[in-house]
């Protein structure tokens, strides 16, 4: 009995234990936690509070649609100088460097062999025209026959055949300019032995030049022959002008590309092989509208930017369209008048207050 008294006691003060404790808990634990900031509604407050931007007022302008490529200068006319024949060089009549006319003396190359060719055939054709006067005279009296006389005759037909032969052979050891140019180095010295893989020199007619330069091929509608071009070359601030005056009928399949030559005033200043970045005026739109490049946001599927819709940031999709080194055209999305949110994108979400820093 004693023993169940004691138990009973023991159970009693623990109950009352748990009592005083679960009272004191109620009383002074709880009242903080309720007091404690709810983090809906922290979140809530910074949502509410307006994000510094910079804006742009939606506004039209005037926009021409250019094409830009890049292209190389060529001379209107080049050939490289090497002689037909081999022979050893016994003069050389031009200067590096120079302007020649067509026709001019650049080369001569030994040729007396072949004069003293030409000489002696000379002589045979009028032995053989002779002999030929003597048996038609023959023919005549029945003192030959017409089989011996023919004969004679293509022999003094064949003669002449030769010598115009050796004629063009001593053509061939003067080398003259096919046309107006300009000359380049030469690569060789007076009493070298050429052939006709030798390049003694170049040729090339610098005024005008040739611009070759390519466009993607979606353009292939757009260009045609007579177009204007504009082009800059390195090292010189001059905006030089040419016309379209060929376009290669074939599209490179491995660039997707189309290859145009225009054609170009040479003021001096031009060299061929120089880089041109050439621009073709397609069009000019005088209403386009045209934001700023920062303000389109890429996606995956779409284009973005976020306007200010009754003060909140509104994302809205867009389509654009030509650029230039600042801004992008907006074809479909914006109106004019439209307040566009130029910095601060990656911090907005949909409905958050703005607050203006810069408006453009």
């Amino acid at each position: 009995m004693a023993g169940n008294k004691k138990f009973l006691k023991t159970v009693v003060y623990l109950i009352l234990a748990v009592v005083i404790i679960g009272i004191i808990y109620t009383r002074f634990a709880a009242p903080k936690k309720a007091a404690a900031p709810n983090k809906d509604t922290v979140r809530g407050s910074k949502g509410n509070k307006p994000l510094l931007v910079d804006a742009f007022i939606v506004h039209t302008s005037s926009l021409n649609e250019v094409i830009d490529a890049s292209g190389t200068l060529q001379s209107n006319e080049e050939v490289q100088i090497q002689p037909e024949i081999t022979g050893k060089v016994t003069g050389l009549f031009f200067k590096e460097g120079t302007q020649v006319a067509k026709g001019a003396l650049l080369v001569k190359i030994y040729d007396e062999d072949l004069k003293a060719q030409l000489a002696k055939l000379e002589l045979q054709q009028q032995l053989a025209k002779t002999t030929l006067e003597r048996q038609e005279n023959l023919l005549k009296i029945n003192g030959i026959s017409r089989q011996d006389v023919d004969v004679t005759r293509n022999q003094v037909s064949a003669y002449a055949a030769d010598m115009q032969y050796t004629r063009t052979q001593l053509q061939k050891t003067e080398l003259r300019a096919p046309f107006n140019g300009r000359l380049g180095l030469r690569n060789i010295s007076l009493g070298a032995i050429v052939n006709n893989t030798t390049i003694i020199t170049t040729l090339q007619q610098i005024d005008p030049l040739k611009v070759d330069f390519t466009v993607p091929e979606k353009y292939r509608n757009a260009v045609k022959q007579g177009d204007a071009v504009n082009f800059k070359v390195a090292g010189d601030a001059n905006s030089y002008k040419g016309q379209i005056y060929a376009i290669d009928p074939k599209i490179d399949l491995a660039t997707r590309t189309i290859k145009l030559r225009a054609i170009v005033p040479n003021p001096g200043q031009l060299l061929p092989g120089a880089f041109a970045n050439v621009q073709i005026a397609l069009r000019n739109m005088p209403d386009a509208l045209m934001i700023p490049s920062q303000a389109v946001i890429p996606g995956t599927r779409d284009k973005k930017v976020i306007i200010a819709d009754q003060g909140k940031a509104k994302f809205v999709v867009v389509e654009t369209g030509l650029r230039d080194a600042d801004n992008v055209q907006i074809t479909s999305g914006l109106s004019k008048g439209d307040t566009v949110v130029t910095s601060g994108m990656l911090q907005l979400k949909p409905g958050m207050v703005l607050k203006y820093n810069k408006i453009n």
